[in-house]
């Protein structure tokens, strides 16, 4: 039996009591204000905090207040009842999409906000994927009842329709639009109804009598569906026996956290209506860190998975999730804890630098603000300070018994821009600040182009890079000059073909002579390059071929056409020979690069560029200039959708076509269209518009 040292046996809140919960949602849904409602009510501020003032606690960035969005996840603790609630607001801007990433793989349980008015949006979408692929439950929030053209029940059949969602009714709201006053919360049968503009006055009451049919209604439509998801439920539902609150909410948590259903609640962030229940549901539906399968990862020194329990008992196993440059303490290290503790002035291993750290500090963060604290338990996100060689994605562990935890999935840039320092003294502080950027953003990439002379940033948008730009001058104090944003277009093979290429050189003394056959073929979409090892018969001794592969992806990084990295290509390495005195790694590796430069043009190259899925929302009285203008962008309307007065179009867009749209949409709409992309694909780019790629 294994032996726990004394520090893993300490405890400090009730596992069963906390609830680890993101707030996830397309721009402008409502994520911060909601945020900030949830920190009012739970005591944790005493005023309550507007994005559009610029005061919200948990947008404490100055470039967040100064253009009203969420651009980095930011974490709190609070406290409802007896329960302790870990939130992070995350961004809700496509360009941020990491900071949901990143949040969502160590959280337990998540809260969706979906305007009322717009319903499943496209970052509605991304994001509930993202949920979907670390098997997040989580609970529905329709927000903003009280605007014009709201609906609720539109919001939760679009989560069914385009979200393959399962949506389970558990209030609905009394009155639409302006008149929205309260709700019934279908598993209490009770009616409330807000008194006040904080939404501190609610009157509890039964049912009105003229919203008792429709309550009636859904709430047979809930239990309905709860027999579908519990054979307990469903039998007393057949034999027509009562069935307890107290019963419904603990077969409703049971469904929500294997994810069968998800509960929607309704209500108004903005005017403080529906927030106190919606804090109800996430303790009494969302997961704890007890209730989520035990983390199941890989010894690197046994190859065999390990299971780890959310217990002080266990042996340590964390994951960094976040990077960000403290100006004041340096380097802080976002923590979840999955098991054992994390001792302030201890010292844990890195699994993948294979080094220890040492951990200076432990600080409990609200938003920016730190609270030192001595020890982190399981269950536990807080941040570390003076874990110099950690980076997103790394395991903490026990030196004696290191796992390696499953990687996070973060999307290629699509943009780049040529950066310069305005003086000598900016030049040396430059890549400091490039590398400090990269450690927090792992979307965020950094190359230097040889041939020019440049550096290059890359990143996920416009926004992004303007946003890392702002951020150099002001936090770095580095005064940089910019390019013109390009498109991070990407080469790939039309056809399959064989190359073969023999690299030889007599220079008197030893020479050099490599010599491979490839087969060369397209490969799926997002595969990036595929590397297989076909030698048979000892062609090519087994100590070449990861400088063969090396060469392959080396030559992949500048194709043919106009430089641009190389994508989805199988290469598979045939055959070859070798020299008993002459072959070495050098020549196998040129010989590889050239087979697969000579495969690229003989396998007819072509350029793929970023499509981009588009939303696009504009007053019916300006369709048709709209439409014109995004035709001329090469645009692929999918469909065209009416909201009230508001035309709603969806399209794919090359990215190439978009950059600056935000002026021309202002200027065709006098103001008032707005919209929103996201990376979709990437597809091939026209005749026409190469040959003007390849001239530049």
């Amino acid at each position: 039996m294994k032996t726990i040292p004394e520090i893993y046996k300490m405890t400090e809140f009730d596992l069963k009591k906390t609830r680890n919960i993101g707030i996830i949602a397309h721009i402008d849904a409502g994520k911060t204000t909601t945020t900030e409602r949830i920190l009012y009510y739970t005591g944790k501020t005493y005023k309550i905090g507007e994005v559009d003032e610029g005061t919200a606690v948990m947008d404490w960035m100055e470039q967040e207040q100064e253009r009203g969005i969420t651009i980095t996840s930011a974490s709190t603790t609070c406290f409802w009842k007896d329960t302790r609630i870990n939130v992070i607001d995350t961004p809700g801007h496509v360009d941020f999409t990491a900071e949901v990433e990143r949040s969502l793989k160590i959280l337990d349980g998540a809260v969706v906000v979906f305007c009322g008015v717009g319903g499943v949006e496209p970052q509605s979408e991304t994001v509930w994927r993202q949920a979907d692929r670390y098997k997040v439950p989580r609970i529905a929030f329709i927000n903003k009842l009280d605007r014009v053209g709201s609906d609720f029940f539109s919001a939760c059949k679009q989560m069914e329709e385009k979200l393959g969602a399962n949506p389970l009714i558990v209030q609905i709201p009394i009155g639409q639009e302006s008149e929205f006053k309260g709700l019934i919360d279908l598993v209490e049968s009770k009616a409330y109804i807000y008194k006040d503009d904080l939404g501190k006055e609610i009157e509890e009451m039964p049912i009105p009598e003229d919203i008792k049919p429709l309550a009636s209604k859904y709430r047979l439509k809930l239990i309905e569906k709860l027999a579908e998801a519990d054979e307990i439920t469903f039998e007393k539902f057949a034999h027509d026996v009562g069935i307890k609150p107290v019963e419904l909410k603990n077969t409703i948590r049971h469904a929500t956290l294997h994810n069968k259903v998800v509960p929607v609640f309704c209500g108004t962030s903005l005017k403080n209506k529906g927030v106190q229940k919606l804090i109800d549901g996430i303790v009494d539906y969302l997961p704890s860190p007890l209730d989520v399968p035990e983390l199941n990862a890989l010894n690197p020194e046994t190859n065999e998975m390990e299971q780890r329990k959310a217990s002080d008992d266990e042996y340590l196993c964390a994951m960094a999730f976040k990077i960000v440059a403290d100006p004041y303490v340096g380097k802080l290290t976002f923590v979840r804890v999955y098991s054992g503790v994390i001792e302030s002035g201890g010292t844990i291993y890195n699994t993948a630098s294979k080094e220890r750290e040492r951990v200076a500090k432990i600080v409990q963060m609200h938003a920016n603000k730190q609270n030192i604290v001595e020890r982190l338990h399981a269950g536990d996100i807080a941040a570390c300070v003076g874990l110099k060689n950690t980076k997103t994605g790394d395991a903490l562990c026990d030196e004696k018994h290191p796992l390696i935890l499953e990687k996070m999935h973060f999307p290629e840039p699509v943009i780049f821009m040529s950066i310069e320092p305005k003086t000598k003294m900016d030049q040396e502080k430059l890549s400091y600040t490039l590398h400090r950027l990269q450690e927090e953003d792992p979307t965020f990439k950094v190359s230097y182009n040889h041939e020019t002379a440049q550096t290059i940033i890359s990143g996920m948008g416009e926004l992004h890079l303007d946003i890392l730009m702002d951020r150099m001058r002001r936090e770095f104090n580095v005064a940089v000059k910019a390019g013109k944003p390009h498109v991070a277009y990407k080469e790939t093979i039309s056809k399959g073909v064989k190359a073969e290429e023999k690299f030889v050189q007599q220079t008197g003394g030893r020479g050099q002579y490599g010599h491979v056959v490839f087969e060369i073929k397209p490969a799926e979409r997002n595969s990036g390059i595929v590397f297989e090892d076909k030698i048979k018969g000892g062609a090519i001794p087994r100590e070449f071929i990861p400088a063969i592969k090396e060469g392959v992806h080396q030559s992949a990084q500048t194709g043919v056409l106009a430089g641009y990295p190389v994508t989805d290509v199988e290469v598979k390495l045939v055959d070859g020979s070798f020299h008993e005195v002459d072959s070495s790694e050098l020549a196998f590796k040129m010989a590889a690069s050239l087979a697969f430069s000579e495969g690229l043009k003989k396998g007819h190259s072509l350029l793929l560029e970023p499509i981009m899925d588009t939303e696009i929302l504009i007053p019916e009285e300006f369709l048709g200039e709209v439409i014109g203008d995004i035709n001329s962008r090469r645009a692929q309307i999918k469909s065209i959708d009416q909201k009230t007065k508001i035309k709603v179009i969806r399209g794919n867009i090359p990215l190439a076509e978009m950059f600056g749209y935000a002026t021309a949409l202002r200027s065709l709409t006098k103001g008032r269209g707005t919209y929103t992309m996201e990376p979709s694909f990437y597809a091939e780019v026209p005749f026409d518009i190469l040959e003007k790629i390849i001239g530049k």
